[in-house]
């Protein structure tokens, strides 16, 4: 039995049930049956193909959190085509209300700009993204490391646009959270003096795993095609934690451990170095010393190696040695800023890219600023 409620918004439609659960606001409706057009011949049909329910977040009723459950009616076509009805309540691939987005809208040039900012926070985390947009592949995102919740987009990743950017809002800052990027380095030190660097661990933990690659590659050209081709779809086994490997696995390790050498050698390097993290982790603040010492040994047994792709990498390492140092001291990363990233790439994908760098930082704000709207708005 349909229900002869009637609410502002849902005139057009029919309510076919609306109940109290938990302290939300349950509203189930559909559209009435009428012919609709075919957008594909232009003819007039009433013919229902299935029904769907779609879960929509509504604008909060009498303080209550909203939710909709539209039961959606799509229509064939004597041609064939099958189609979406028309409704006013909800856009098409969109999980949330017409009039929600309207009153985010409205929340959105009432909230706060980067314009009202006056400073940036003691602690930040810088880090690249591929935006494609003003003709620029990258942008640079800048996040509080602290609360992990995104501050600003730059244009570009160029070193003179950080640093005319951190030399304006920077006075405050004291650590910054960074890759190894070396621009990224030199525009952080020359607009704010001496911070404390940070080096994100996952981006000087790979450099091993790099090394390790780049012996792998140069030993197995000079083995058997299938050898050659069997270790490439195993190569895996020689990045992963030699505890994390299964006795499967093992056998292979041993195996291609033994055409080489150079390759064993590589391989020991990595474990060396994997055992002087977890143990570095263990140390923190407390036992920098013992962490550092630690850190030199590995240079030591990398330099008895002689393995080339091992040396340019503690060379690395050694040029970045503080930074590396302190992201043991200190309790942050840039593994959340990452998880904006990926957020970022869906974002872009849904909207198929954009071409103007003021609308993409705006989505990009707007939809972190505001990503739990759905809870409060209304």
């Amino acid at each position: 039995m349909n229900s002869n409620i009637i609410l502002p918004g849902f005139e057009e439609v029919t309510i076919l049930k609306a109940q109290e659960i938990e302290g939300q606001y349950i509203i189930h409706f559909e559209m009435p049956i009428k012919p609709h057009k075919c957008p594909e011949c232009g003819k007039l049909t009433s013919h229902i193909h299935d029904y769907r329910l779609t879960k929509i977040k509504h604008l909060k009723f009498s303080e209550r959190k909203t939710i909709l459950f539209y039961r959606k009616r799509r229509y064939r076509c004597t041609c064939g085509k099958r189609f979406a009805e028309q409704n006013p309540i909800v856009e098409r691939y969109q999980r949330f209300s017409k009039e929600w987005n309207q009153m985010a809208q409205v929340r959105a040039v009432k909230g706060k700009t980067i314009k009202e900012m006056k400073e940036l926070p003691p602690v930040i985390a810088i880090d690249e993204f591929k935006g494609n947009a003003d003709k620029e592949k990258f942008q640079l995102i800048i996040a509080n490391a602290v609360t992990r919740e995104p501050i600003d987009i730059l244009p570009n990743r160029k070193k003179e646009t950080i640093e005319a950017y951190l030399h304006q809002y920077g006075e405050n800052v004291q650590t910054v959270v960074m890759d190894m990027s070396h621009s990224f380095k030199a525009a952080v030190t020359k607009s704010l003096g001496k911070p404390i660097i940070i080096a994100d661990r996952f981006h000087f933990v790979r450099y091993i795993n790099w090394a390790i690659e780049r012996v792998r590659i140069r030993v197995q050209s000079e083995w058997n095609d299938y050898d050659r081709k069997k270790i490439k779809r195993k190569r895996f086994v020689f990045l992963k934690k030699s505890q994390n490997l299964t006795d499967y696995d093992q056998w292979y390790l041993a195996r291609y451990c033994t055409f080489s050498d150079e390759l064993k050698l590589a391989y020991e390097l990595k474990e060396h170095f994997y055992r002087w993290f977890e143990a570095a982790k263990v140390n923190g603040k407390e036992k920098m010393k013992q962490t550092k010492k630690g850190l030199q040994r590995f240079y030591k047994k990398v330099e008895r190696s002689r393995i080339p792709e091992f040396i340019r990498t503690i060379q690395t390492f050694k040029n970045w040695e503080t930074e590396i140092l302190n992201s043991f001291s200190f309790g942050y990363s840039n593994g959340f800023v990452e998880g904006l990233n990926n957020l970022t790439k869906v974002l872009k994908r849904n909207a198929f890219g954009f071409r103007r760098f003021d609308r993409l930082r705006a989505k990009i704000l707007l939809t972190h600023q505001y990503k739990d709207i759905g809870n409060t708005i209304g």
